[in-house]
Order: C-alpha cells, then structure tokens, then sequence
C-alpha cells in the first residue's frame, strides 16, 4: 500500500512535454510510480479534471528573518510554493557581529521594506556565523523546504564593521577573511552568494547596500570562492536593473560573462524593461546568450509580472504629507477613509500642498499616466493606457488626484492603486513575454516576504496561471507546460536542486493539485500580523485543490493542514533517489 495516490489527474510534469492523464504514488516523501497505479494508497486524492505538477520553486524571496517566527512562511505557502531561496540582493542576518544587529535590521527594513519593529521582536539572534544560522534555520518546523545564500552586505559588515558598512575598499586581508567565510558558508550548506550593485538600494539611513560599489577584484575573489568550492550560484542586482541611469547599459554583464567563464559557476541578475532604455534588455539577453558560447553560464532573473505598488491609505498614497491628512492619519484605515468622505475635510485635502518632502515622490509624477484602478477580486496586472486614472481624468475633464482621492475614500471600490514601476513602459506585457521565453532567462523576482507595505509579488506563480496560461487577452499567452517548467524544474536546476522540479519516480513529492477553471487572486489586503502588530499586504488565492511537500499534505483548499514537513536544503542535490 502506497502512502498517497493522486488518481486521474492531469499530470503536468515540469518536463515542457505535453501533460497526459494519469496517477501518481508515493511513498516516504518520494514519488514512487506515475502513469497507471494498481492497488490503494493509505490517502488517496481524486485528481480528475484538476493539473497536478510538481511544487513551485522561488529563487527569489527574503524570508531571512520571517523563517525566525514563520512556519507558513505566508504568503507563499498560498500559491503552490514548495521550495523557496533567501538571503538574494546581498541583504541578510547572517553572519552578524552582536552589536551589528540593529544596523543588520535598518539595512533589511530600508532596501527590502519590512518593518524594523517587527524584525526586532521576531528574529532570535541565536547565531553569529553564518553555519550558526543554518543550524537555527534547520530546527524550526515549516511548510516547506528553504535554502540559503551568504550576503554580501552583511559579510561586509562582519569583516570590515564601518568601514564595510560605509563601502570602503577592503584591504587584502579583510578580502581573505571574507572568502574564508564565503567558503565556510558553502561548505555548510549555502546555496550561493548574492550581492547588490543598484544605487536604488538604500538601508533606512539612506545609505547604499555595502558592496554597491566593490571593485572588480573583489568580486571576482569572492565569486571565485563559488569555483573552488565547486558549488552555489552568484546572485546579483546589477546597476541599473532599479530604472537608475547608467553610463554603460553593458558594463554590468561584461564583468559578469568574465567572472562566470572564470570559476565555472552560473549567474543570475535581475533584468526589468524600465523607462530610460525600454529596449535596453533585449541586448542584455543577447549578451547573455552569446555568453555561453564563451564559457559563461549567464541567467537574466525576470518577472512574470511589473515591479509594482499597491497604492491604498493603508501604505502610501498622494496625500499622506498633507496637513490636513496628517491630522487624521493616526485613524485606523475604516475611520480614515469615512473621515476623509466629509466634503469640508475632502475639500482641504485636496486643495493643500504637501507641508514637506515625501520620500516616495517620485510615485506620483504629475499626470498619474501609470495609476491603475484595481477591481475587487479581479487584479488585472495588465490594464490599457485608456483605463489609468490620467486617461480618466482627460476624457472626462476632471482633476486626476480627485478622481483618486474618491476610489480611495469609497466604500464601493477595492481601495487600492495598480502602479507599474518597471516592466510596463509600453502599457504590454509583451517584453515580459518575450523575456520568459528566452532561453537563459530564469523566473523569479518575486520578492516574496520583502516591500511588506506596497508589493505583494510572491502571488507571482498563481499569475502565471491565470494571466498567462488561461486568460490574457491583450496579446499571446503562453503553453502550460512552458509556464510548469519555468516554475518547477528550471528554477530547481539553475540552483542544483535536482532532486526536485518533476513528477517522475525518485524526486521528491512536492506536488500541486490545482483546478485551473476556478484557479483566481484575491484582492490584495492589508493585515497586522507581523511581529509587534507589523503590517503587510498579503494576497491568497483560490483554485489549489491540495499542495503536498515531502508526501504530506500541506493545505487542502488553501487551508493549512498542520503538517509542518519542511527542510533547510543544505546545498546542491546530486539527483533523484534511485528506486
């Protein structure tokens, strides 16, 4: 008798082969059979009429200090989401000198936006050393399985204290140290190295991430750690990839062809279309292809979606530095928004400047050419230019901030605000399209537990589904089979997890079973549940029938189980288990 049997499902491999109907058996946490399974299963799940795939792998998320208080890790847990990869960007808690915590948590809170507050009282500090962190990581129960990289910013910081932290040049033996401590780090199940070069990542002092600006020397010295040690993926934002102006669009991807034909190891760096050079990415995916004719193994990280915020009164919005709103902003956001509905206060708001600078102008350029109406329970991440609130405003000849003081303000709208930042220069998602079908492109960026107050891109698989499989209408889609395997085996190989990514005897069972016809977000909504009352956008979905990790059921119709069956992954997996 077999653990689990799922029967009659449509099984979707992760392969790109054409999905067939059929069951599949496991037994110890490993799929064991797939095709026509005689006899019974201790559980068994009627699959007909559903898609059943391996789990979902995320490369790109920031669970570095939800994992301490987390065992849901939410919101991926939501959306098929079995295996996910942290520590991207160079940000990170580990290693972490003991009064550097503080300082480690700033960096975290200001390039990933996740409240400090809640950091401080969530995160246990129980490790110095980075193999520390993966010894407390590897207790805690979850639902699913993680696995870590060492960052750059805070290696710097460990080694280098200020003078790291203020990105000096490091001296010959502060750069010994630091591969030292990349090697250890690898050697105790790191998965990679990740670093950020974008001006646009700023810790909550303002100040650039340590290693924005480090020296080719000391990157190829601490990548080629990754050659010696014969394993782990250099993860990076290259300058640039944050919409910033750069002299020399190619200068990035040239020292990174170099570094990867060098030591022998993969690379992968966040690549978006953005408004200063809308075209600027095919020639960076050329680069990268011709790249491995070189040597180089170079993987463009793209998005299934924009880079965007959610704009509501629960994060940020146009009149938040208005004296009149700043009176009133202490209100819970129920009370806000029936305060802000009295014509007297609407009035003033509406008809005051801002009493000082805001941070965050530059998402509100004048014109709101950008600023989308979100429906409730129908988040479109592909709306027409003819639908912004600028294009409103000009066909109807009113003032764009009034008409979006009132979607905010009533009670007959979702409240929130679709605004693209990078990957909508063209009002299409063509680009993003033609970025996942490149051959070297991986899929990630999802930021899954970062930008807690205005993004909530970890629903990034579910979208992929529903957008891009099933209902785009605003251009091609994509086959299913290529959008499974851009989310299971693909992800899964780049960074050697290869016991994972497909139905087939030997991997590991993590497994979705999804009724593709009901398969939906939700609206994004605003909670308090992180540590210390923290707020976060969080968005769930429906249509996932069952996720099984390791041979357990995890959640049945989106509703968690109990079954807490998640691993650290210490390093690469050489391959299935042979039966």
């Amino acid at each position: 008798m077999h653990d689990l049997i799922i029967r009659n499902g449509s099984l979707c491999d992760g392969s790109g082969i054409p999905a067939r109907t059929g069951d599949v058996a496991v037994d110890h946490g490993v799929i064991t059979r797939v095709g026509r399974v005689p006899g019974r299963g201790r559980t068994e799940i009627d699959a007909g009429g559903h898609l059943v795939t391996p789990g979902f792998v995320d490369i790109h998320t920031h669970f570095d200090g939800q994992v301490s208080w987390d065992p849901q890790l939410t919101p991926s847990c939501w959306h098929g989401v079995t295996s996910v990869v942290m520590g991207n960007c160079g940000v990170g808690f580990a290693p972490a000198q003991p009064d550097r915590h503080d300082w480690l948590i700033g960096l975290m809170e200001g390039v990933e936006d996740i409240p400090g507050a809640s950091l401080s009282e969530g995160i246990t500090w129980e490790w110095e050393t980075f193999p520390e962190y993966l010894d407390v990581v590897e207790r805690l129960p979850r639902v699913m399985d993680v696995a870590a990289q060492v960052p750059h910013g805070a290696l710097r910081a460990y080694v280098m204290g200020d003078r790291g932290a203020a990105n000096e040049p490091p001296t010959e033996d502060d750069l010994r140290r630091m591969c030292a401590l990349v090697r250890q780090g690898l050697e105790a199940g790191a998965i990679g190295f990740s670093t950020s070069r974008t001006v646009t990542h700023l810790a909550i002092t303002g100040d650039p991430v340590p290693g924005t600006f480090a020296a080719e020397d000391e990157l190829f010295a601490l990548g080629g750690v990754l050659g010696e040690v014969g394993t782990g993926v250099f993860q990076l934002v290259p300058l640039g990839a944050g919409g910033e102006k750069v002299d020399d669009p190619l200068g990035e991807i040239k020292w990174m062809r170099r570094l990867s034909a060098a030591v022998g190891r993969p690379i992968t760096f966040g690549l978006f279309q953005n408004d200063n050079d809308p075209d600027g990415w095919r020639e960076l995916l050329q680069v990268a292809e011709d790249a491995v004719a070189s040597g180089a193994d170079l993987h463009p990280q793209v998005a299934g979606r924009p880079f965007s915020i959610i704009i509501s009164l629960d994060s940020t919005h146009p009149f938040r530095r208005r004296p009149s709103y700043k009176r009133i902003a202490h209100l819970p956001a129920a009370e806000r928004r029936g305060a802000m509905r009295d014509p007297a206060l609407r009035e003033k708001i509406l008809g005051e400047a801002p009493d000082d600078a805001d941070p965050r102008s530059s998402l509100f350029p004048q014109g709101y050419e950008r600023h989308f109406p979100m429906k409730a329970n129908q988040p479109d991440y592909e709306p027409p230019a003819d639908e912004s609130f600028d294009a409103v405003a000009r066909r109807t000849g009113q003032d764009p901030e009034t008409l979006i003081y009132d979607f905010l303000t009533s009670e007959d709208t979702s409240g929130m605000i679709y605004r693209p930042l990078l990957g909508y220069s063209e009002y299409t998602l063509d680009p993003i399209r033609e970025m996942l079908l490149h051959p070297q492109a991986v899929l990630g960026l999802s930021d899954a537990g970062a930008h807690c107050r205005l993004i909530c891109d970890a629903s990034t698989p579910t979208s992929m589904l529903t957008h891009w499989v099933r209902d785009r209408s605003r251009g091609a889609r994509l086959p299913l089979e290529f959008v499974i395997k851009k989310q299971t085996w693909e992800p899964a190989q780049l960074y050697g997890l290869r016991d994972r990514g497909l139905l087939r005897p030997g991997y590991r069972a993590d497994i979705n079973i999804i009724d593709l016809d009901r398969l939906s977000l939700r609206s994004p909504e605003f909670v308090h549940d992180l540590p210390a009352g923290g707020g976060r956008l969080i968005q769930k979905a429906d249509g996932y029938v069952a996720t099984v990790v390791a041979g357990e059921i995890t959640f049945r119709e989106g509703e968690a189980t109990g079954a807490l069956p998640g691993k650290l992954v210490r390093g690469a997996r050489s391959g299935p288990v042979v039966l």
